[in-house]
């Protein structure tokens, strides 16, 4: 296993050093695993059979270049953020996390009050397109967003484009709350008139927006080409200071490896010039998890 201080070193001179012109990379969005009695995955739950652990990330972060990443709490432990809470401990200085708390439970805003006090740097939620997804109108909702505003850490939403308007209403009430929709609300790339409704949340100031998840919505081969008409529209609409990167490690592995998913933002964004690509890098990452660089 790396050290800390090794990490740091390296990842240091990878990507800051004097004169260096290469951007810092922060990753967005990754989740990590391990099959470890101590950390039991949820009733149900089918994680893949190999490990994607906090050290293999590591590993590939500095192999690519990338100084710090934003860990989000993965389904195959549901609710339970135990394992995510001890990387954080064992390696504070590389990774900030979100967390997952049940949004169905009216606890929740007290969860997350708990889980912040262990580190977690916010909270994600996802509703599904379907009826068992109509929470996200529920009266539950309110209460947790604002507790998010309260903690002032950010509410990510991982969650179908068609599902945007319904946070109107939440980000309205909310206007200081910093929202992050993910994955572009894996708008489909054959419907481009649905992207209108995630484009329409430009007009709120707090609201950003990963440009992840360009291998999934892609019809076309690497480095998705039609993905990426995708993502000018956003940053036509959004600007380079609310668009983010991120690799989705390792559920994208599938479609292609780390290094192909650090350099598909570092070195094919052609329409970024090099202070935006700066900014979608790392800067807009900072700024809404600082890891006090």
């Amino acid at each position: 296993m790396m050290h800390r201080r090794t990490f740091l070193a390296a990842a240091g001179a990878a990507v800051s050093a004097p004169g260096q012109t290469a951007p810092l990379l922060i990753d967005s969005h990754v989740h990590v695993w391990k099959h470890d009695p101590a950390f039991p995955f949820a009733d149900g739950a089918k994680p893949p059979a190999a490990d994607a652990s906090a050290e293999m990330l590591l590993d590939l972060m500095k192999a690519n270049g990338v100084a710090r990443t934003v860990i989000i709490q993965v389904i195959h432990y549901k609710w339970d953020n135990t394992y995510v809470a001890d990387v954080l401990k064992r390696y504070p200085q590389q990774f900030r996390a979100v967390a997952r708390v049940n949004p169905e439970d009216p606890a929740a805003p007290d969860h997350l009050s708990q889980l912040t006090e262990q580190g977690f740097r916010g909270v994600r939620i996802s509703p599904s397109a379907t009826a068992e997804g109509d929470w996200i109108h529920g009266p539950l909702m309110p209460p947790l967003w604002r507790r998010c505003a309260q903690l002032k850490v950010p509410m990510t939403v991982l969650a179908p484009v068609v599902r945007m308007p319904e946070l109107v209403p939440l980000i309205e009430k909310n206007p200081e709350l910093t929202v992050v929709i993910d994955h572009m609300a894996d708008s489909p790339l054959d419907d481009p008139g649905k992207l209108d409704l995630l484009l329409a949340l430009a007009r709120y100031p707090k609201v950003f927006v990963k440009i992840s998840h360009m291998w999934s919505l892609s019809k076309q081969p690497y480095p998705y080409p039609d993905s990426q008409v995708q993502v000018k529209r956003l940053y036509d609409k959004f600007g380079a200071k609310r668009l983010m990167w991120g690799t989705d490690w390792p559920v994208s592995g599938n479609k292609l490896t780390y290094a192909q998913a650090v350099e598909l933002f570092r070195k094919h964004l052609e329409f970024l010039n090099r202070e935006e690509l700066a900014q979608v890098l790392g800067k807009t990452v900072q700024s809404v998890w600082p890891f006090g660089l």
